[in-house]
């Protein structure tokens, strides 16, 4: 059996910090792919997508931190949630919003990977 294993920091309030493991199984089927994405004044963006069952995920960087983006409903394309940011992705093309400041980066795939979107 195949199997991704997530590796996050976390600091809990208080002097205790650790870190939290996340394993996701890996069926015959299910797949991890990656993609390098460059938005606005040549920033690089490598992102990951997690397709195993009902886990579908993308996980990049933002802000410094690796960040895990959880698949949520849209019309179109694929669209990831992680707190105030969302990743959306349609063939070559993707955007990485915060809600909260009203930011928003265009972005293009520089590779020729599999289509993510869904």
């Amino acid at each position: 059996m195949r199997y991704i294993l997530l590796t996050l920091g976390v600091l809990f309030a208080g002097p205790v910090a650790g870190e939290v493991a996340l394993t996701v199984d890996l069926g015959p089927t299910d797949q991890v792919t990656a993609g390098t994405y460059t938005c606005g004044a040549g920033e690089t963006i490598p992102v990951r997508y997690v397709n195993a069952g009902p886990n579908v995920l993308a996980i990049l960087p933002v802000g410094g931190e690796e960040r895990i983006f959880v698949n949520v409903v849209s019309a179109s394309g694929a669209r990831y949630a992680s707190g105030a940011h969302v990743w959306w992705s349609k063939g070559d093309s993707a955007t990485l919003e915060h809600t909260i400041e009203g930011t928003v980066r265009d972005c293009t795939r520089d590779d020729e990977g599999p289509d993510t979107g869904q």
